[in-house]
């Protein structure tokens, strides 16, 4: 599998690839040298096997994300569907349906609270717009909860996503916000949190 390097984070390594004549996204976990390797190859094992199925399950309940082909465990690698389309920050900055594409983030994300999915890491360069429709990605820092206040947090940091990215839209979370409620029976106390979270940041 050839492969071409397209972004290097703290964590991971994303790459370019081709897996049996297919476009691919490879999404490498390297060891981490200032870890204990016993403690690294844990935390490398566990992430990497928690975000594949966190992906996979998020697509169960009608939440768009790249399919997951392959998962090599032993050498913390996913490879995965190459979505092809364009980041949602550049689309919400650009068209004219960006009202309409936030609501659509809301409602994906109200899908995944409704199903007890965190993502972790909301902000419009994790989502790709493919033919009008939202794609999630990048689930590594996100995880299985039901508790109101993680998914608050999930919420709000979307919301400062947009407030910093998209700053000249200031009306983009209501729209999510209109989204979430669409899909979500318990988003008006999930938004409320998101008002809690806010208050405790201006006081503290």
């Amino acid at each position: 599998m050839s492969s071409s390097i397209v972004k290097r984070g703290a964590e991971a390594t994303i790459t370019w690839g081709e897996w049996h004549g297919r476009q691919v996204v490879v999404k490498e976990r390297s060891p981490k040298a200032y870890r204990d390797p016993s403690l690294d190859k844990h935390l490398r094992t566990t992430r990497t096997r928690r975000e594949a199925g966190l992906m996979a399950e998020a697509r169960k309940y009608g939440v768009r994300t790249p399919v997951v082909f392959d998962i090599d465990i032993v050498n913390s690698i996913i490879i995965m569907e190459h979505v092809e389309g364009e980041l949602a920050k550049d689309v919400i900055q650009s068209s004219e349906d960006r009202n309409e594409i936030a609501r659509l983030i809301g409602r994906s994300v109200g899908l995944l609270h409704l199903n007890g999915l965190v993502h972790g890491d909301l902000t419009t360069s994790n989502m790709i717009i493919q033919a009008g429709n939202v794609n999630l990605i990048d689930f590594g820092l996100g995880e299985r909860s039901h508790e109101p206040e993680k998914k608050g947090v999930d919420l709000h940091l979307l919301k400062e996503a947009l407030d910093s990215a998209h700053s000249q839209f200031p009306e983009l979370f209501d729209h999510v916000s209109q989204g979430y409620l669409e899909v979500y029976g318990e988003g008006e106390k999930i938004l409320t949190i998101v008002t809690d979270i806010e208050k405790r940041g201006r006081y503290s």
